[in-house]
């Protein structure tokens, strides 16, 4: 008996040493996940039925907060802006990404450069890409108007200082900034697509569109799946490329939800009011990839 303790107490001590070491490693993530996302993920729960201000207690409404928003003009500007942005940001994007992409998976001279070349905005301050593009923008010297200029369009469009452009003047930049990144993805999407399978379609007498649409578009719907699950919650969510290029004017021509959570909690102070336009963003973001899960199940059915 004594013989079996003693080999088994070096066995114990290295599990124990094995999970202590395991949870050594998991244990910061679990800290901060608790502290910088569960905890505030509560409280907002907490707070979009309360009235506070950060100074005092917070005040229990009930439901006020959420029957204000229905009345809110701002709020509804703001939602239909953020899907202005939206139903253009996510079908531009998958269409120059997928295009960039079947491009550079070519055997082109200096393709790395290219592929790096598309993908260096992703990277970019978003402060210097505001800068820059506001400045290629410019109604009166921007390089953008002088050419239109130069082909004959006599009323060149306002852009940002314009009610109606400035709307698509951040969707081009939303799109130009994110697409190489997408494009990556893209890019990794084609190369796991079996040669052969381009190879018998050419035997069988298929053109370029067909093997396009048969075996590319087909190979693609899982990584396709994914980009536009993100593309959704990153346009919902979009906010600091609008407020260092536009900061939601003219007007609030360019006010999204996200940047009007930021106006109302952090500038105004109402963080009550906040957190209940925050929940409905969710809802929003939660419903929307619901749906695209639910539709990519049925078409694998």
């Amino acid at each position: 008996m004594a013989t079996t303790l003693a080999t088994r107490r070096p066995g114990g001590r290295l599990r124990l040493r094995n999970t202590l070491t395991g949870w050594s490693f998991i244990l910061p993530n679990f800290v901060g996940f608790a502290l910088l996302t569960l905890v505030p993920v509560v409280a907002l729960f907490y707070l979009a039925f309360t009235s506070w201000n950060v100074f005092g207690a917070a005040k229990w409404i009930g439901t006020a907060n959420f029957t204000r928003m229905v009345g809110d003009a701002s709020f509804w500007t703001a939602f239909r802006n953020t899907v202005y942005y939206t139903v253009f940001h996510i079908p531009l994007t998958l269409v120059i990404s997928l295009g960039l992409a079947i491009l550079l998976n070519q055997k082109l001279r200096g393709v790395a450069f290219f592929r790096t070349a598309a993908f260096f905005p992703y990277i970019t301050s978003i402060v210097a890409i505001a800068v820059v593009w506001n400045m290629l923008f410019s109604p009166q010297y921007g390089p953008i108007n002088q050419f239109l200029h130069a082909i004959g369009v006599s009323n060149p469009p306002g852009w940002t200082t314009s009610g109606t452009w400035a709307m698509p003047a951040v969707i081009i930049v939303g799109t130009w900034r994110e697409m190489g990144y997408y494009m990556l993805l893209f890019l990794a999407g084609l190369q796991s697509i079996p040669g052969e399978l381009y190879e018998a379609a050419r035997v069988d007498g298929a053109n370029a569109w067909q093997r396009f649409r048969n075996i590319t578009i087909p190979s693609l719907r899982p990584t396709t799946f994914f980009i536009t699950v993100m593309l959704t919650i990153g346009s919902f969510k979009v906010f600091d490329l609008i407020l260092v290029m536009t900061n939601g004017g003219p007007g609030q021509s360019t006010l999204v939800l996200s940047q009007y959570i930021y106006q109302k909690g952090f500038v105004e102070n109402q963080f009550g009011y906040a957190s209940s336009i925050s929940i409905v963003l969710f809802a929003i973001c939660i419903a929307i990839t619901i749906f695209q899960f639910l539709m990519n199940k049925r078409r694998d059915a």
